[in-house]
């Protein structure tokens, strides 16, 4: 039976709409699959960093709460008490900044202070080779368990890429340089303090590198090595090294106190944090403490107690 002429047309319509329709669908498809080979899809992961082969770009670590849970300078107290360079009663300064250190996961600046004061007391007629010697092995016995691995493998994939990785740090340049060689970096740039035929004098040269001492390190390294910032990487825990990490294209806060967690977050820069069980560890006292402590405490004690007396 023929279909009355009036459907005609409607059907023809219909099925050039159709035929119409399907290549519509079908060159969407092509100019989607084509748009999406040469763009990166939504939720794609940031573009490979660190550059492998950049050598204009390198990497600078601060060392204490960012590289090692708890300060160099106060591990090695430790070992220099342990090895009688000074007495227990002299340790309970130390004990409360190192307690303090370990609960509020921040520097402060008059512990510090009496932490750099005490250790040039400490070190002071003894050669800069002895203090070496004994740093190889504090830092087996005191420093080696407390480096976070996260932070050990964002330095390995600079290193990986081939970039020169640097700590730096207020410690003293020769506990620095322990450290970075044992963990394979390229070297540090740290406190130094005086020396005179190999032996202390008790004085710093010039004053401890931290805060914006760091950053003029930093930029100093650069321009002799020949390195772009805008194409570096700084990492650190504290607010104090602001000035530092916006010397570079690519900032990190790691494990932050609270004032460099709201900078970063207002400036967008990364955050990485690898500490685990805080509100557990701001209960009682810390592992570190207790005889550990105080055997760990000399170095800010000795002298605070000894201007007293």
């Amino acid at each position: 039976m023929a279909l009355p002429a009036w459907l005609t047309p409607r059907r023809r319509n219909a099925t050039a709409r159709s035929v119409l329709a399907g290549e519509a669908a079908a060159e969407a498809a092509r100019k989607q699959e084509q748009e999406q080979a040469t763009a990166e899809p939504e939720g794609a992961p940031e573009p490979e960093f660190p550059v492998t082969g950049d050598v204009h770009a390198a990497a600078f670590f601060d060392l204490d709460n960012t590289v090692m849970q708890g300060a160099a300078l106060f591990h090695f107290g430790r070992g220099l008490y342990k090895r009688k360079f000074f007495r227990k009663r002299e340790l309970t300064r130390f004990a409360w900044q190192q307690t303090y250190f370990r609960l509020a996961g921040s520097e402060n600046a008059d512990h510090m202070h009496d932490a750099r004061e005490s250790a040039l007391s400490i070190v002071k007629g003894h050669r800069v080779s002895e203090l070496m010697a004994i740093g190889e092995e504090i830092y087996d016995e005191y420093m080696a368990g407390r480096i976070w691995p996260g932070t050990r493998a964002l330095a390995q994939a600079h290193l990986d890429a081939g970039q020169k990785v640097w700590l730096v740090t207020a410690a003293p340049v020769e506990t620095a340089t322990i450290i970075a060689r044992r963990l394979g970096l390229t070297g540090a740039l740290g406190t130094v303090a005086e020396s005179v035929g190999g032996v202390y004098t008790g004085r710093l040269v010039g004053e401890p590198l931290h805060g914006p001492a760091k950053a003029e390190a930093v930029r100093a390294l650069s321009a002799a090595e020949g390195l772009d910032l805008d194409r570096c990487a700084a990492y650190s825990d504290s607010a104090n090294d602001i000035p530092m990490l916006s010397l570079v294209g690519y900032p990190y806060a790691i494990n932050p106190d609270s004032r460099l967690r709201t900078h970063a977050r207002e400036m967008g820069w990364r955050l990485r944090d690898y500490r685990k069980g805080r509100k557990a560890a701001k209960v009682g006292i810390p592992a570190a403490a207790g005889v550990g402590a105080l055997a760990g405490g000399a170095v800010a004690a000795a002298a605070v107690q000894r201007r007293r007396r």
